[in-house]
């Protein structure tokens, strides 16, 4: 099989399509064949050795798959072969086929394309633990999205008003802003490129105040970081959460007295170990996601696909911030 490795730390440019022998499956495993993996920044960091997880290379990154079951390991009952999945893994998407626990992959609906379903759970799975478990996101409430037009940006704006929040899209790009509005937003702003100095700063906090108006944000979801974080705190409401999700502007250093003069919450989000630590729970909301999918009130939206050969490029464009919605390396027919 072909697999696009990772054999030294480096950017896309080091990655090599490979030869690999066919895997096989263990006890409780499913071979897969993989027709779609997205593209997500876990994929930036991880072959520059700068992700939470390091893995013993060679590796194939990709964490977020769809494909077809070509086996089944001994002790599965619930899949057979021809069977169509999707599943987030910690790495190895860009590869023509993997095998994982059959415990973690869940059934594609039909009707959804492969690359669809490769687009759906890490992006919608995180966003719906952030804002309910962890932003307590309710009816009303003010919901900034920063980035909001990348992938977990979307669905942040599709699942805030699915429960009924009004949502501030906050974008670097009139492109971006058509694609937040198209999602459902309700208002968006165009931001400038950081670094800021402390006026320019200042003049992002007063627009982030601007648009969501006196009582501020109820929910602010962050996965930028960078210096456009204290603007956007400096913008929570009373009481309010600000949702820490991802960092490819940088690890922001905010000022702890914003949060005492607010009394509010910054609040972590580690999707990857919610779902390990409590696999009921997530279960229950990516329920929730195909749920609301078929309702037609979340839709992954795939803007861009590449070659295995070019999986370099998607994972470049990614780490470039130019991605609107999801990039995804189509790999079988």
């Amino acid at each position: 099989m072909k697999a696009l490795l990772s054999k030294a730390p480096g950017g896309p440019e080091t990655l090599e399509l490979s030869d690999l022998p066919d895997p096989t499956p263990g006890r409780g495993e499913l071979l897969i064949d993989i027709k779609a993996c997205s593209i997500n920044y876990p994929d930036v960091l991880i072959i520059e050795d700068k992700y939470q997880f390091r893995p013993e290379r060679p590796f194939a990154p990709g964490c977020e798959i769809s494909g077809v079951v070509a086996g089944v390991g001994e002790g599965v009952t619930d899949w057979s072969v021809g069977d169509r999945m999707l599943a987030t893994i910690g790495h190895g998407g860009l590869s023509e086929k993997l095998t994982l626990d059959a415990r973690r992959a869940y059934r594609l609906p039909d009707g959804r394309s492969h690359a669809e379903g490769a687009a759906l759970l890490l992006t919608y799975a995180t966003t719906i633990h952030a804002l309910l478990d962890r932003g307590h996101l309710k009816a009303g409430d003010n919901l900034l999205v920063l980035g909001a037009a990348g992938g977990v940006g979307l669905a942040a704006i599709e699942l805030g008003k699915a429960y009924g929040a009004r949502v501030v899209a906050a974008v670097s790009s009139e492109d971006k802003a058509r694609a937040a509005r198209e999602a459902g937003a309700d208002e968006t702003l165009i931001y400038d490129r950081a670094p800021f100095d402390k006026g320019q700063s200042k003049a992002l906090a007063e627009q982030f105040k601007a648009a969501l108006g006196p009582d501020g944000a109820q929910v602010i979801y962050d996965p930028v970081g960078g210096d456009y974080a204290e603007p956007a705190l400096r913008s929570i409401g009373w009481e309010g959460r600000y949702l820490v999700v991802g960092f490819p502007a940088g690890i922001p250093k905010l000022p702890l007295n914003l949060t005492l003069l607010k009394s509010c919450d910054v609040c972590g989000v580690f999707w990857g170990a919610f779902a390990t630590r409590d696999p009921k729970a997530n279960a229950s909301h990516v329920e929730t996601l195909f749920r609301l999918w078929e309702e037609g009130k979340i839709a992954p939206r795939v803007t861009d696909t590449f070659a295995l050969a070019e999986g370099g490029k998607a994972i470049a464009k990614m780490a470039a911030r130019q991605a609107i919605g999801k990039l995804v390396v189509e790999i079988g027919d």
